[in-house]
């Protein structure tokens, strides 16, 4: 993936730590991908909610960001899209595909059939559906990160209580692993975005995903006049995601296409969606990750 500021061997002592936003508590998953990403030498921040973690890159609190934005079962994270749509001084400048396994977790001395609810993020939750569905008297609830879940459950200390996290948020919190791999299926990842103020430039020819935000007229056919583009210069678009734009029932559309870096289909691609559209803004481009 992208080179970041922050990577380095574990033995540099001439690389700045650099200080790196994540949404979660300690143990997240987001913590993890933040130091898959950026290296040893990154300085994980926690933040509450995907909306502080860019404000945080938008204001200089922090250098870099790592975003979850798509799981391959629970799908997008629209928190994450939003985020960096309401601050457009952040760019996209890399990407993180990792692999994500969850764990029921409990204090010392419980048990799986001790367990009356079990909490963590929703979109945690939704990739572990067929956990609940076996066992019927668990009560999934929903909490604001699946670190934040240990983390309440390390303090209640209730042996009914549990937790979908990492193995990783097991040990931070002083728990015990109740059940591992609860996710529906074994080849469960999550795709994170690095987002920066500092755009780094790419080698020619390297393969590389766009990410627009476009906004088209609310008339017939303007989002295909929006695609076509892409279609006429054999450029492969591999999301397109519909947000609200904060007037009622209008909306604005994420396109993300694949392409080399610096081939010219593309610039050309951009400027006829950005003629074509009644507002357009560049997310970023950066080097695909190599897939898991």
């Amino acid at each position: 993936m992208t080179s970041f500021p922050s990577q380095g061997s574990v033995a540099a002592t001439n690389v700045p730590t650099i200080r790196v936003g994540f949404q979660g508590a300690p143990g997240a998953f987001s913590e993890e991908a933040v130091l898959a990403a950026c290296g040893p030498n990154a300085e994980p921040v926690p933040f509450r909610e995907n909306l502080d973690v860019a404000r945080a890159v938008a204001a200089g609190a922090v250098t870099l960001g790592v975003l979850p934005v798509e799981n391959t079962l629970a799908g997008s994270v629209l928190a994450s899209y939003d985020a960096i749509i309401a601050n457009p001084e952040v760019q996209a400048i890399g990407e993180l595909a990792l692999p994500i396994h969850h764990c029921v977790l409990g204090i010392a001395g419980a048990s799986l059939a001790q367990l009356r609810s079990v909490e963590s993020h929703p979109v945690a939750l939704a990739q572990c559906a067929t956990f609940f569905e076996r066992h019927p008297t668990i009560e999934a609830r929903s909490a604001y990160d699946t670190a934040g879940a240990a983390q309440d459950l390390a303090r209640a200390n209730d042996v009914i209580r549990g937790a979908i996290a990492s193995a990783a948020a097991a040990r931070r919190y002083g728990l015990v692993i109740l059940a591992e791999n609860v996710e529906d299926r074994a080849d469960n990842q999550t795709r994170f975005l690095v987002v920066s103020r500092a755009v780094p430039s790419l080698p020619n020819g390297a393969p590389a995903r766009t990410i627009l935000v476009v906004t088209t007229a609310n008339e017939p056919g303007a989002l295909v006049r929006v695609l076509l583009p892409l279609a006429e210069r054999g450029l492969n678009l591999s999301k397109l995601e519909s947000r609200p734009t904060g007037e009622p029932w209008t909306y604005r559309f994420v396109l993300e296409f694949e392409h080399r870096a610096h081939d010219p289909a593309a610039r050309e691609a951009q400027v006829a969606i950005r003629s074509r559209a009644a507002a357009c803004h560049t997310v970023g481009t950066y080097a695909l990750a190599d897939k898991v």
